[in-house]
């Protein structure tokens, strides 16, 4: 197995794509990217404010598959909010890349996704997994799945507007006592959804506890479309354990690729590939991020990396005190 290819010159964000009509779009598959460096079809989950541009070419560059965008709220998107405008860029390289929606308006979540098509998103997916309280309260994320005929609406309305392949992304359900992962699915799979993700802790367990994997396995019970499994994945060995376990078709990892883009490839890496693997997340960072932005994701992903070293935790405390890529950086190498 090579190690990964990091590109010297990362390339200036994509230009919008602006096209549609004709036939629906045939995605390459994601296990292309993973061939020759992991017999599974390893993918990113999207995760508000860490899955940027860089981040995800990084973990492209270690051999995730598909990947996509952070959630984008859909009413911000469709009313040209700036800064919910900048959670669409990307880079060439990342493609395909699908761009993940958060909303409950059906006609708002079709307007957005007709629009993120023509700018070249190669899929659309709709958040109903997102569990965070200023999320729920707005019927948005999770809250989407205590309301299946509604949701039903939205499937019907989303796969009608675009001609890229649409994919949903849930839970096992809203509490222990609407365990509807299996409903949910079976509706998607009437009104044209193409896949699914599945994440089985429900919304009132939030990330507590271990994920029960068999709620993945009901779901791909249910339904006849692809599902990838997510939750709980931190190793190789945990994504070989899940597809055994559900069979599920493909792996989502969130939590674990954090600080650890390399578990796409091998699990693990050398000490000088992971060194390379830093550095290029640091390069793509400074070059195609905003200045504060990019001050701020430097600290955090630095600090992922920063698991494991002596004194790691003084470590991150100094590098949030830094006011400077720089400083960040050689904090960071220092320690290394």
């Amino acid at each position: 197995m090579g190690a990964p290819k990091w590109p010297p010159n990362p390339p200036a964000l994509g230009p919008p794509r602006h096209s549609r009509g004709g036939p629906r779009i045939r995605v390459r598959a994601a296990a292309d990217y993973n061939t020759g460096v992991s017999d599974l079809d390893l993918r990113l989950a999207p995760m508000a404010g860490i899955t940027n541009a860089a981040f995800r070419l990084v973990c492209r560059e270690c051999g995730a598959g598909r990947l996509t965008s952070e959630e984008i709220d859909a009413h911000a998107y469709v009313r040209d909010n700036g800064k919910t405008t900048v959670l669409t860029q990307y880079l060439p390289e990342e493609r395909p890349l699908a761009m993940q929606l958060l909303g409950a308006d059906p006609d708002l979540l079709a307007e957005a996704a007709r629009r993120l098509e023509a700018a070249g998103a190669d899929g659309i997916d709709l958040n109903m997994g997102c569990p965070v309280r200023k999320i729920v309260t707005k019927g948005h994320g999770s809250a989407l799945m205590r309301d299946p005929l509604a949701a039903a609406v939205i499937f019907r309305t989303l796969r009608k507007a675009v001609q890229v392949p649409f994919t949903i992304k849930i839970r096992g359900g809203w509490d222990e006592h609407t365990l509807n992962a299996p409903e949910i699915a079976r509706l998607a799979e009437c009104e044209g959804v193409d896949a699914i993700t599945v994440h089985p802790r429900t919304r009132s367990q939030l990330f507590t506890g271990r994920a029960p994997w068999d709620v993945i396995a009901s779901v791909v019970a249910a339904v006849r479309l692809p599902i990838t499994g997510n939750g709980d994945v931190r190793s190789l060995d945990d994504a070989r354990a899940m597809v055994a376990a559900t069979g599920c078709a493909a792996v989502m990892i969130g939590r674990g690729a954090l600080g650890a883009p390399w578990i796409f490839a091998a699990g693990d890496a050398p000490r000088e590939e992971r060194a390379r693997a830093i550095r290029r997340h640091c390069e793509l960072i400074e070059t195609h991020l905003p200045a504060p932005t990019a001050l701020l994701q430097l600290k955090k992903h630095l600090a992922w990396y920063a698991r494991g070293f002596p004194g790691a935790a003084a470590l991150r405390e100094s590098l949030f005190a830094l006011s400077t890529p720089a400083a960040v950086q050689d904090a960071f190498w220092n320690a290394w």
